[in-house]
Parts: C-alpha cells; sequence; structure tokens
C-alpha cells in the first residue's frame, strides 16, 4: 500500500445483517471486491478469541468453538434501545450477552484477554466496515477514505445516524447512504440501460438475512432513478428462517429425549450453524437433514427436514412479505400489471416458496434474476460512490436519484396524537413547516417531541428526540405562535428546528445522547479504541508469522539433517551441535506460546547461526 491515499476512488458498501460487500468503480466498470479468503461477500461476523479479533470468514468459521464472544446480527441492534420489544425478543436467541447501557442503549458484552469488555452495535458495526476498508485498500493498493454506504430502506432517522456513527469509527467519511433497494435498482438500469426504452417501472423485492424492503422506482432512459413508494420491516430475513428451524430442532430433542438445549449456548450455535446451511441447501433440493454429533450431554442429533416442513415453519413471515408488497403499490398508487420487472434482491429470495408466491401474486409473469442478489447493493453503492466523488465517466454522471423518506415524521399534539408533518414516501431531500399555538393562557415555552412513524398515537411511534422553546411573548391561549421546519437530507437524515414567530427566537433538535445517539466525545473515544485493535490486530499477525517464521525454520532444518545423515557428509560433532540446538528451539516453542515478538526473532536468528552451514 502507498499510503498516498489522495486519489483513491471512493467504495461503496453494502453493511448487511449475514454477510457484508464491497464494490468500487474501476476501468469504467463496477468491480466487486473479493477478501482476503478470494469471497466476494463476507460474513458481518465479529469474534474476540483467547488472543486475537477476528473479522468475517475467520470469525464464523469458530463460531460452533466460541459462541458467547463471537457477535452477529449487530445490525438488528444499530439505533435500537434496550427496551425496543425487538432487542428483548433477539435477546433470548443470541448466543452473547446484551444488557443495557446509559440511557436505555444496548451494550454486547464479550470476554477478551480474561477482561470483560463491552461494545455498543456502532462499534461492532464499525469493525465489519473497518474490513471492507481494509478489503478495498489491499486490492486498490490505496488508503481509502470516501464510501457510500447502503441502509434498509425502511430505517429510521435513529438507525441510519447510528450506521453513519459507525462509518466515522471505522474511519471512514461516509460521503452519502442510500436505501439498499434503490441501490440494486441502479445495477439493474446500468446493467440494461441499452433495453430502457421511454420509462420503467421496477419492484424491488429485497429480502436480506435480517431485513426486508419492497421499493418501486421509474426508471428513465437517460439514467433517472424515480423511487415512488418505500415499504419494509427492518426485522424480517433469513436469519429469522434460521431461528424458527432451530426452534423445531430444539423442540424435537426435548421430545426425544426430554432435554432442554436452551440453557446450552454452544450447541444452540452448531445448531443454529447447522440450519442455516440446511435452509440453503432445500433452495436446491427438496430435503436434507441437519446431523450433529454429541449435541448436548453426549447425544448425536440427527432430524431430516423437508423443504414442505421449512415452508410450513415460515409461511408466516412470507405471507408477510405479499402483504408488504400490497402496501407498497398501494402507497404508490400503482396497479401490479403496472410494474414491468420484479427484480429480487438478498439471498433469501432464492427461497422457492418465496419465488413461487411472487409469481403467482403477478400472474405468473416471469421475475427478474439477471441481477447478483447478494452484490446488487453494493453494485448500486459503488455507482452512486463514484458519481458523488465527481467520477467523470458519462455513466455516472448521467445517474440522477430521486428517493423518498420511509416514515412519517411528526410532532405530538395535545391529545398524545401524531401531527405529520411530512407524510412517508415524501421525494426527498425536502422541507415542510408547521405552526402550532399556545394551549393554555400565558404559556411560555413549548416542548416539542418528534416521532417517526405511522400509528395516530404519538406514544406508538418511535420518539427521534425532543427540545423545548422558551420566551414565547405571555398571551392568552392560542395567542402566542412556533413555527416548526422539518428538513430531510439526501442521506434521509431529518433536522428539526423551531422558531417563534413573533420574537424569530430558534431551537435545533439534536439527536442527544438521552434518546440514543452516541456524543462527539464518545465517537472520538470510540475511533481510538477502534485504532487500538487495529494495532493490536497487526502485532498478532507479526507475532504468528514470526512464530510460523521460526517453525518453518525448524522443520527445514530437521530436513536438511535427514538428507545429511544418508549421505554422511558432515562432521558428527556439527550434526550434534545442531540437534541440540534444534532440541532446545522445539522445547522453547512449546514451553513459550505467548512469547513475544523479538524473542521470536531473537530464537530464530540463533537458530539460523547455529545452522549456518545446513541453510
Amino acid at each position: 500500500m502507498d499510503g498516498r491515499g489522495n486519489d483513491a476512488p471512493a467504495i461503496g458498501i453494502d453493511l448487511g445483517t449475514t454477510y457484508s460487500c464491497v464494490a468500487v468503480w474501476k476501468h469504467d466498470r463496477i468491480e466487486i471486491i473479493p477478501n482476503d479468503q478470494g469471497n466476494r461477500t463476507t460474513p458481518s461476523y465479529v469474534a474476540f478469541a483467547d488472543e486475537e479479533r477476528l473479522i468475517g470468514d475467520g470469525a464464523k468459521n469458530q463460531v460452533a468453538m466460541n459462541t458467547a464472544n463471537t457477535i452477529f446480527d449487530a445490525k438488528r441492534l444499530i439505533g435500537r434501545r434496550f427496551s425496543d420489544s425487538k432487542v428483548q425478543e433477539d435477546m433470548k436467541l443470541w448466543p452473547f450477552k446484551v444488557i443495557e447501557g446509559p440511557a436505555n442503549t444496548t451494550k454486547i458484552v464479550i470476554t477478551y484477554k480474561g477482561q470483560e469488555k463491552e461494545f455498543s452495535s456502532e462499534e461492532i458495526s464499525s469493525m465489519i466496515l473497518g474490513k471492507m476498508k481494509e478489503t478495498a485498500e489491499a486490492y486498490l493498493g490505496k488508503i481509502v477514505k470516501d464510501a457510500v454506504i447502503t441502509v434498509p430502506a425502511y430505517f429510521n432517522d435513529s438507525q441510519r445516524q447510528a450506521t453513519k456513527d459507525a462509518g466515522t469509527i471505522s474511519g471512514l467519511n461516509v460521503i452519502r447512504m442510500i436505501n439498499e433497494p434503490t441501490a440494486a435498482a441502479i445495477a439493474y438500469g446500468l446493467d440494461n440501460k441499452s433495453d430502457i426504452v421511454g420509462k420503467i417501472n421496477v419492484l424491488v423485492f429485497d429480502l436480506g438475512g435480517g431485513t426486508f424492503d419492497v421499493s418501486i422506482l421509474t426508471i428513465g432512459e437517460g439514467g433517472t432513478f424515480e423511487v415512488k413508494a418505500v415499504s419494509g420491516d427492518t426485522h424480517l430475513g433469513g436469519g429469522d428462517f434460521d431461528n424458527r428451524m432451530v426452534d423445531h430442532c430444539v423442540l424435537e430433542f426435548k421430545r426425544r429425549w426430554n432435554k432442554d438445549l436452551t440453557g446450552n449456548q454452544r450447541a444452540l450455535g452448531r445448531l443454529r450453524f447447522a440450519c442455516e446451511k440446511a435452509k440453503r441447501i432445500l433452495s436446491c433440493t427438496t430435503q436434507t437433514s441437519v446431523e450433529l454429533d454429541c449435541l448436548h450431554e453426549g447425544i448425536d442429533f440427527s432430524l431430516k427436514f423437508t423443504r414442505a416442513k421449512f415452508e410450513d415453519l415460515n409461511m408466516i413471515s412470507f405471507n408477510k412479505c405479499i402483504e408488504t408488497l400490497e402496501t407498497c403499490l398501494s402507497d404508490a398508487t400503482m396497479k401490479k400489471s403496472c410494474v414491468d420487472q420484479v427484480i429480487l434482491v438478498g439471498g433469501s429470495t432464492r427461497i422457492p416458496k418465496v419465488q413461487r408466491m411472487l409469481q403467482e401474486f403477478f400472474g405468473g409473469r416471469e421475475l427478474c434474476k439477471s441481477v447478483n442478489p447478494d452484490e446488487a447493493v453494493a453494485y448500486g453503492a459503488a455507482v452512486m460512490a463514484a458519481k458523488v466523488s465527481g467520477s467523470c465517466d458519462k455513466s455516472v454522471q448521467d445517474v440522477l436519484l430521486f428517493d423518498v423518506t420511509p416514515l412519517s415524521l411528526g410532532v405530538e399534539v395535545k391529545g398524545e396524537l401524531l401531527d405529520v408533518v411530512i407524510p412517508r414516501n415524501t421525494p426527498i431531500p425536502t422541507s415542510n413547516d408547521e405552526t402550532y399555538h399556545t394551549v393554555a393562557d400565558n404559556q411560555s415555552s413549548f416542548t416539542i417531541k418528534v416521532y417517526q412513524g405511522e400509528r395516530s398515537k404519538s406514544v406508538d411511534n418511535h420518539l427521534l428526540g425532543k427540545f423545548r422553546i422558551t420566551g414565547l411573548p405571555l398571551a392568552p391561549r392560542g395567542g402566542s405562535s412556533v413555527m416548526v421546519c422539518f428538513e430531510i437530507d439526501t442521506n434521509g437524515i431529518l433536522t428539526v428546528t423551531a422558531a417563534i414567530i413573533s420574537t424569530g427566537k430558534m431551537e435545533k433538535l439534536v439527536i442527544s445522547n438521552e434518546n440514543g445517539r452516541l456524543s462527539k466525545e464518545e465517537i472520538e473515544k470510540m475511533v481510538t479504541d477502534a485504532n487500538k485493535y487495529i494495532l493490536e490486530d497487526q502485532e498478532f499477525k507479526k507475532k504468528a508469522d514470526a512464530y510460523n517464521a521460526l517453525e518453518d525454520c525448524l522443520y527445514t532444518v530437521k530436513n536438511k539433517i535427514e538428507e545429511y545423515n544418508i549421505q554422511k557428509s558432515v562432521h558428527p560433532e556439527t550434526l550434534e551441535k545442531m540437534e541440540k540446538a534444534i532440541a532446545e528451539t522445539t522445547k522453547w516453542l512449546q514451553d513459550n506460546q505467548a512469547a513475544p515478538l523479538a524473542e521470536l526473532h531473537l530464537m530464530k536468528v540463533h537458530l539460523e547461526f547455529v545452522c549456518n552451514l545446513l541453510l
């Protein structure tokens, strides 16, 4: 890596619940960047082993042995409060520990190097983003700074802010955030640019590992992407399908042996891994089996799983997907006959039942499978990254994106009702204002509570924040007024300002730590911690390399001695000295597994010096 980085292109990152992907615009096309294992997607897993931190494939591969300290599904926690019912449900299924942090935030607790440590979901997500950054840097040979990160279309403001914070902690400058289905539509639009005549309506059905989105867009032949409506569920995906399979296996285990698996986290971790594998197999064959040796108390477990059984376990979720699809069409005021293409995105769209139900809904029409469901989102993000960072390529600069806000935004008014200021599916960027009057005589202040959601009762929605404006001129009820302005930027992030109409005094909503947002100081501390972990990882790698180099040297010398023993061309005293050095070094290695880097280097130099004649 040359370290200059100023001319490094901006990258596009699909930060997924179960897998993440990174892409870049290079050589006039999008390139999906493979990781250090050669895989084009990376598991969104972080593990804290005895001596090292693992991210991606390495973390997922050891999950069965280290369940309590392997973190996944961090995206399901990001921007959520500890008291959130979804968090409480998920906690029962995760093998790692989640506790309540300050101001109702969530904290993940693990043990690392003999110490208990707490991490926010933003920090864990930043580690995965850091891995994607590192993957891109190894490929490009330059330091990467700028990135476009995708989020589920149905993420609320808190979840978007938290994702942006995760990017900052990882050392990235998040130049834009775009919705995942919109990114996939951009991928489809560019790949099929020559076939698009006039305007076409596309429906993106995005069912991933943890989230589900439906978006309806109109794509113009000039490269315009206009989002008409979005709908979705930030807590529905392949992970839920795995969990239902796990629950079924746990019940079956109890029925057969009258033993409860739920307290054995290692057994549950192994079972979840096996169920995920079985789920994938069932997408291409009609039956498979889950088989695990010594699952619990020495009992071997084997269970045949048919595709029909899998579908039966998950029909409620599949039906929910179709209901969400109907809502999206209704919001877009579009008949299903007006949809020209149905694009499948996300690994869970490979499930045959999901595809069959979609086809039936659209009257037997063929579904579009021309985009890679695992890579399309990163592809679109990289296109947007090239555009926002100023690429001169015409096909990139022609892309014009008109997105919408996924959820209604408003303030609480008398009677705990939500007064909507910006309705859902309003094109963004946008702004709107409403005027509110005092509700009591001589009222001197106003408390403005900002909510996001679709329920008429304010408290049934998501509270984004609240702030107080004081100094209202004393007047009879209704005599003083405050204008509240909502403004949404291109990332879908909200700013709220309030002004007293008669005096012009103004206040602005800052989503404070009280409402789950990280403070500037907390982010700075997490950036420092992230750099510390990167240095620790680098030191561990250097030590591991030195250990391996010493071990390689030992094997090389041993093999040479065997050759020379046969040839009898080395003096017996010399051989004896070498054999003694080898024996001493071998024993030292066995007794000093945690030896510092300098000692490992010294032992290798000493061995090479003694055995110089052979080497």
